[in-house]
């Protein structure tokens, strides 16, 4: 997916003279007076376009593992608390009306809400599902408009254009709907706002329908994806296999694939170790000469080395010498996590 794919709101269309003839999607479900206990159910039966990313393994938040356990009913979808105002998605919620008013007033097209999820109409993509922010009313050239807002954090992956992930999952948008283009507008900081377009590309719909039917083929088998190596991915893990089976051993001696990942994961530790030496050898060579400076600069960058403020805590250990019967009158219990090590012959 490249950069050829977006273009600002002011450029003319691209033509596409092999464009496949358009069509309608099907009105799944009705979302006007839906719960958010129906809302997660529905979100269950499908692959939604904010999902699409983690199906193809493109989602920087989000494994194909864990959005795997949670189509699979292994754990709930991780929807934040915005009772209190400081969840990014309680702003989200509540700027999004004022990102599709900027889009209008900008553009001069009107939009209006579409409160179902859409499903793709052909029998063989029945899991692809999509809810759309905004229809744009009036344009024969786009007909989708997606809003999004991003902070401080969120606003560098927009630096260079539309993140992966949400071209993923705007492509995903005009697959299930069969529209020709869509619009991105995206609040950045709270202060700055930008237009994009995104074409719709039936190379690039190809290979989400494939990476998609390959994902829920795993949901409806109830067969893991493979693993990544994010953090999503090591929690999934850690949800998926929470207990080990005391003394019990599995013999992989005789998988080809497991041997090599073993013997490609003690030359990686080494590879590590051997870099962590020369990390910390240059940075205490470096805290030599800073000596009682805070800051030390160069050519390319700094470098800061502070102390952190004095604390005070409880020392428990001492205190339950001093008071043994405290732990059976204040008990905390702590769950407890599988440890990965690593022995060699």
């Amino acid at each position: 997916m490249n950069s050829a794919l977006i273009q600002p709101s002011h450029t003319k269309p691209i033509i596409h003279a092999d464009r496949p003839k358009l069509f309608t999607a099907k009105r799944f479900v009705e979302t006007k007076n839906m719960t958010q206990a129906e809302w997660l159910e529905v979100r269950r039966q499908g692959i939604g376009s904010s999902d699409c990313a983690a199906a193809c393994g493109l989602n920087p938040y989000m494994s194909m593992l864990e959005l795997w356990m949670i189509k699979t009913g292994r754990i709930q979808q991780n929807i934040e608390d915005d009772s209190e105002g400081h969840a990014p998605l309680y702003w989200g919620k509540q700027l999004e009306p004022l990102v599709a008013e900027y889009y209008s007033m900008h553009t001069n097209y009107k939009v209006r809400r579409v409160n179902a999820v859409l499903q793709h109409p052909d029998p063989d993509k029945h899991f692809m599902l999509a809810n759309l922010d905004y229809s744009v009313v009036g344009d024969a050239d786009v007909q989708i408009l997606e809003c999004k807002t991003a902070g401080e954090y969120g606003a560098k992956l927009w630096r260079d254009g539309v993140p992966l992930y949400v071209l993923c999952q705007v492509q995903h948008q005009l697959a299930v709907t069969g529209k020709k283009a869509a619009h991105i507008c995206v609040l950045l900081c709270g202060h700055e706002t930008r237009i994009f377009k995104v074409t719709r590309s039936e190379s690039v719909i190809q290979h989400i329908v494939n990476a998609e039917r390959y994902f829920w083929d795993c949901v409806e088998k109830d067969t893991p994806p493979e693993a990544d190596a994010s953090e999503s991915a090591a929690k999934a893990l850690q949800l998926l296999y929470p207990e080990h089976v005391p003394l019990s051993t599995v013999d992989l001696s005789a998988n080809e694939d497991a041997n090599q990942q073993f013997e490609q994961l003690i030359r990686t530790r080494n590879q590590v170790e051997k870099y962590q030496q020369q990390f910390d050898l240059l940075k205490h060579q470096l805290q030599a000469k800073m000596q009682e400076a805070e800051r030390a600069t160069f050519k390319t960058g700094s470098v800061t080395w502070k102390k952190s403020k004095d604390s005070i805590s409880l020392n428990t250990q001492g205190l339950l010498l001093q008071q043994p019967e405290l732990i059976q009158q204040y008990p905390q219990k702590k769950q407890g996590s599988r440890r990965f090590n690593i022995y060699t012959d």
